[in-house]
């Protein structure tokens, strides 16, 4: 696992240190190994967390005649299986790392490679003789790959702060992405929060060639949903998980797993057992005296495959300001998805013991595994009901006394009804994220922004012929699994300078899913039914029975707790005012409603709490709006919260 950096030059020239100040940024992610590579047009960066072939592998790597250059991000699980086929067309060796494999793979295919590369990875390729340079991202999105256009050269980086070492680059805040980040708590590719810098879509490479660019996809995924027996299916998946871990678990150095108790994180830990001769170590985050504590579900895992176990409790009495402030630096943009904090202390905790994980992720977009999901097949008919009785519903639940349990009935019984005003696509959006239109025309100081509705209709054409499960599943792995979740882990974990790999990703089970009925993910009240029914007879009975927890912080009772004084310190109304982006009565409301328990929206003031503290580290620009809005809402005390 690595971090890399680049820049091209065709009319100007860098200093000396420009490249290796930009790679630097990026060596919390790669502390074992870094070096640039510089030519006349192009200048190359990586650090390397040495994963496959400690000895060789060392980046940025030239092929045997020097014209091509490599640098490379994540690991190719089948580069076994390449490196044969390639010996076997004369190709030669002189490593067994991955990165020459993929190096090779581009000599000898081209962009036709990456359609034979199975694994996460985000690469450039330099080509001196015919003056280009190539860059590609894995199918999913699982590692990141920012990029910005200056005129006629293009810079790139695993991570913003790479882009950001330049200074003729300006951190001016990018209204459309953060209308996006109020709206679902992550910025959605291609979009970032900073004015010009883009991100490279999943499954797609980028050509700049003497100051022109193109792009093109290499893979996309197509939902093809056709019926076979439950027995069949349930072999496929079987076959394709081994497979998969089997491959996930090829290390060079110490291996654990993160385990959360729920059914992913278990069916992982299932088959790495059964692949693996020696006794794994096992990960965990648990919440002592919490309703939503996770910690006899993952106990009894860990016994039941006997692994050498290891938790960590959080809770508000421990250094949590500290570690928000670190997460203004390493998440490189906010993450509004409370879930980074304990992902940032699961990876603390790895880290000493092992330097690769695999987790769980992935499985309950592919699979429908959300409760979101039966909240869009059961609102239909409460659709049918007059738009002002329902209305009227969620003025009267304004009443209700909020709860600090961390999503509560109350809080989710709002939002599932405010979700029903909205169009199914919309709201499954919705129930996702926090601030809905309404409250952004509220607390917003301009407009013009698009509205949410926006990325869905970005979906390819075919997609409207899907059913609605099939739908949302789409779009929630073209947007939420890269962008938040896999996001969040790869921040977080890179942070700690540890190598989190999700099996689950594999792109033949992505095709599989899509290839499955929407019956065999979501049946009746029954979520992921095809990959609990294959682990019925695999796991212990309790992690199939119970029910599903989200992996985040009760933010509702710790902003009116510990974390209160960090909120009031951030959210000033002077640091609101100076900003031009928010009204800063808005704000104001939204904490005092908060801490007088009117309304829980502890998430809402978490993804504002986490941005102020980015904006402030990184020094971001926020000009004057174009316009002040007025509050011709009710404002958030009204129960669309």
């Amino acid at each position: 696992m690595c971090g890399i950096a680049g820049f091209t030059h065709r009319n100007w020239r860098p200093e000396a240190e420009r490249i290796r100040d930009a790679a630097y940024s990026l060596v919390h992610r790669g502390p074992d190994q870094q070096g640039v590579w510089e030519s006349d047009l192009v200048s190359l960066g990586a650090v390397r967390l040495k994963i496959i072939d400690l000895s060789g592998g060392d980046q940025p790597m030239l092929s045997d005649t020097g014209d091509a250059v490599i640098a490379f991000n994540g690991e190719i699980y089948n580069h076994a299986e390449l490196r044969r086929e390639l010996e076997g067309r004369g190709h030669r060796f002189h490593s067994v790392s991955d990165t020459e494999v993929a190096l090779h793979a581009f000599l000898e295919w081209d962009l036709e490679c990456f359609r034979r590369l199975r694994g996460m990875f985000a690469v450039a390729f330099w080509q001196q003789s015919r003056r280009r340079l190539v860059l590609a991202r894995d199918r999913m999105g699982i590692k990141p790959l920012y990029i910005h256009r200056r005129g006629e050269d293009l810079y790139f980086g695993s991570e913003l702060k790479a882009i950001l070492e330049h200074p003729e680059i300006e951190r001016r805040i990018d209204r459309t992405g953060l209308a996006y980040y109020l709206s679902l708590n992550y910025v959605p590719c291609p979009h970032t929060l900073i004015e010009g810098i883009g991100k490279l879509a999943p499954g797609h490479w980028l050509e700049w060639r003497d100051g022109a660019v193109t792009t093109g996809a290499y893979w996309s995924l197509r939902f093809a949903p056709r019926e076979r027996p439950l027995a069949q299916a349930k072999e496929e998946l079987d076959f394709l998980l081994r497979e998969s871990v089997r491959e996930h678990l090829i290390s060079d150095v110490p291996l654990g797993v993160w385990a959360s108790g729920g059914i992913d994180s278990s069916t992982i830990l299932h088959y790495a057992a059964q692949a693996s001769p020696a006794r794994l170590k096992t990960f965990s985050v648990s919440f002592p005296g919490r309703s939503f504590d996770e910690s006899p579900y993952f106990r009894e895992v860990a016994r039941a495959y006997q692994t050498d176990h290891h938790e960590f409790d959080l809770n508000p009495e421990r250094d949590l300001e500290d570690a928000i402030g670190e997460l203004a630096y390493y998440s490189d943009e906010p993450s509004a998805d409370a879930g980074a904090l304990p992902v940032w202390y699961l990876s603390k905790m790895c880290r000493p013991h092992v330097t690769v994980a695999l987790s769980g992720e992935g499985a309950d977009e592919l699979f429908g595994g959300y409760y979101t999901y039966l909240a869009d097949s059961l609102v239909g008919p409460l659709r049918r009901v007059p738009a002002f009785l329902r209305r009227g519903a969620l003025k009267a639940l304004e009443l209700w006394p909020v709860s600090d349990d961390k999503i509560s009935f109350e809080y989710k019984l709002k939002r599932f009804l405010a979700g029903s005003l909205l169009e199914p696509e919309a709201a499954h959006l919705f129930w996702n994220g926090t601030f809905s239109e309404t409250d952004k025309q509220y607390l917003l100081a301009f407009n013009g922004y698009p509205p949410l509705a926006s990325l869905t209709r970005s979906l390819p054409e075919e997609a409207g012929r899907l059913d609605h499960l099939s739908r949302f599943l789409w779009t929630d792995q073209r947007y939420y699994l890269p962008d938040d979740i896999l996001y969040k882990c790869d921040r977080m974990s890179m942070a700690h300078s540890l190598e989190v790999r999700p099996p689950f990703l594999d792109h033949r089970i992505v095709e599989f899913a899509a290839s499955l009925p929407t019956h065999m993910k979501v049946r009746g009240s029954k979520l992921k039914f095809l990959l609990k029914e294959l682990m019925r007879d695999k796991l212990p009975p309790a992690i199939l029975a119970r029910r599903k927890e989200g992996f985040d912080i009760p933010a509702h009772d710790w902003l009116r707790g510990g974390l209160r004084p960090l909120l009031l310190e951030t959210l000033t109304p002077e640091a609101v005012r100076r900003t031009g982006l928010f009204r800063a009565e808005a704000v104001e409301q939204a904490i005092r409603v908060h801490l007088d328990r009117r309304a829980n929206l502890g998430y809402h003031l978490w993804g504002l709490l986490v941005l102020f503290l980015w904006m402030k580290r990184w020094g971001v620009e926020t000009p004057a709006p174009e316009r002040q809005t007025d509050a011709r809402t009710e404002g958030f005390a009204s129960a669309t919260n």
